[in-house]
């Protein structure tokens, strides 16, 4: 019998209960070894552009009696004026609250006779708007789609009701380490670049009125810079030309907003940069790094390195500062693959009096992917994960349009679903180890602590780094 300590630090077991936990045994000699690993079959897209550049990728599924759809726009934060940072949030809550012919209330009614929800968000690189429905009211999803995407109204009174909930969201996220050191941490990694952006600022939603969405909307939502992607069981001809008719004659009006397309160039620093939060008996510690993205040619090993590291439950990280030390509870690592850099990120919410400890095991983890090569058995591990976790992702109807609008987002073709699976199937340990060295070590790191300011500084003032408070 073994006490979990993470568990009870995060409040998910009262102090003084145990758990039975496994020892870290062999496994018995008598298992099977692992099969071949088996190609991820990848759907089959079928695309074509309307006259107005509008890009349309439609994925037949027949069985399933739903249909997925994705619209995304290139240019979120990277969009938006200098001046309103986060504004991409604003018109993402708003854009489907009500058109010129139909209100707030009767477009929701619509989508949910047609058995989904209407949902938008914004991320650094685009807004997009998704939705599920039943097989047999996809057309009308689509006219439904073209109306929202052509003739959003952005009535005063829901701009209102839009703000006043971004503003109460932003509110408590305030209170929220895991928001505080997100937002730090993207400053610190990107400065003055739009990707520095994680949420608007309150300053960006009490300034925004419902005419200055309505000009953002006509300089952002535009045809050549938009896609359509569409998964699940639909009479392609039919769907087609219910397409061609909702959307062939949307044409972009006025000066195109400009989206950057500077790619952000690596920061690094010796300072700890941290949020004081009085009476915290927690601190989050957040190290990132700029990584690949999807067209890198080593995207695919360091996807394999992440999982090793600090992406999956087997993985360095969580067996040493959760398993074997019980520093916390759930520690990690995540790529996050963006248009122009990916993201490298390890989070863990530690106790006050192990703050240094956990600083040092993440630092010798992230210095050890960059100093040694990875046995066979951990790459294989990594890679049955990965792939296996790509296969779940593909029985999704709605993720299937998600991922592929990303893609396409990124520049990519379809295609590329199937590409990056082959790659990691395809990655050596000496791949792992490449990219360990580029991106893993600990002096490329921008690091944040956000807790009890005292506790930070004794804790990791041994480590002979500076300080930046974040005011």
């Amino acid at each position: 019998m073994k006490v979990l300590p993470g568990l009870v630090i995060a409040g998910l077991i009262p102090a003084g209960w145990v758990l039975m936990a496994a020892d870290n045994k062999p496994l018995p000699k008598e298992m099977p070894a692992y099969g071949a690993l088996a190609p991820v079959k990848t759907p089959v897209v079928k695309p074509f552009r309307l006259d107005n550049g509008m890009t349309v990728w439609l994925v037949p599924q027949l069985g399933f009696p739903k249909v997925s759809f994705t619209v995304a726009v290139k240019g979120g934060y990277t969009a938006d004026q200098k001046d309103r940072p986060g504004q991409a949030d604003l018109l993402a809550a708003t854009v489907t609250q009500g058109t010129e012919g139909k209100t707030a209330k009767q477009l929701a009614e619509d989508i949910a006779a047609a058995g989904g929800d209407l949902d938008a968000g914004a991320t650094a690189d685009s807004i997009t708007l998704e939705t599920t429905v039943l097989s047999e009211k996809a057309e009308g999803t689509v006219q439904l789609l073209a109306d929202v995407m052509q003739r959003a109204s952005f009535a005063e009174s829901e701009v209102a009701i839009a703000k006043t909930n971004l503003l109460s969201s932003l509110q408590v996220n305030e209170a929220d380490p895991s928001f505080l050191a997100r937002r730090a941490l993207y400053r610190a990694l990107f400065g003055s670049h739009a990707y520095a952006v994680t949420s608007p600022t309150k300053e960006t939603l009490t300034a925004t009125t419902a005419a200055d969405l309505k000009r953002e909307f006509a300089r952002r939502m535009r045809p050549d810079r938009t896609i359509l992607v569409v998964v699940g069981d639909f009479g392609e001809t039919a769907l087609s030309g219910s397409i061609r008719s909702a959307f062939g004659a949307w044409k972009a009006a006025g000066e195109a907003a400009p989206i950057v397309s500077e790619k952000p160039q690596p920061r690094f620093s010796k300072a700890v940069v941290y949020v004081a939060r009085e009476g915290s008996v927690q601190t989050a510690l957040y190290l990132g790094t700029l990584g690949p993205g999807r067209t890198a040619p080593d995207y695919a090993a360091s996807r394999v390195a992440t999982a090793i590291y600090g992406g999956m439950f087997g993985s360095r990280l969580v067996n040493n500062i959760r398993e074997d030390k019980g520093y916390t509870y759930s520690p990690g690592a995540r790529l996050t693959p963006n248009t122009l850099t990916g993201v490298l990120v390890t989070r863990a919410d530690v106790r006050n009096a192990v703050t240094g400890a956990s600083f040092n095991e993440m630092q010798y983890e992230l210095n050890r992917m960059a100093t040694t090569v990875p046995d066979e058995e951990e790459v294989e591990h990594a890679k049955r994960y990965l792939l296996g976790s790509l296969a779940l992702q593909l029985q999704s109807q709605a993720a299937v349009s998600r991922a592929l609008s990303a893609l396409w987002v990124d520049g990519l073709p379809p295609e590329e679903l199937s590409r990056q699976a082959r790659m990691v199937q395809s990655v050596k340990p000496a791949d792992v180890q490449a990219a360990g060295k580029k991106y893993f070590p600990v002096w490329r790191s921008a690091i944040v602590a956000v807790g009890e300011e005292k506790v930070i500084r004794d804790e990791l003032g041994a480590f002979g780094l500076e300080f930046q408070k974040v005011q």
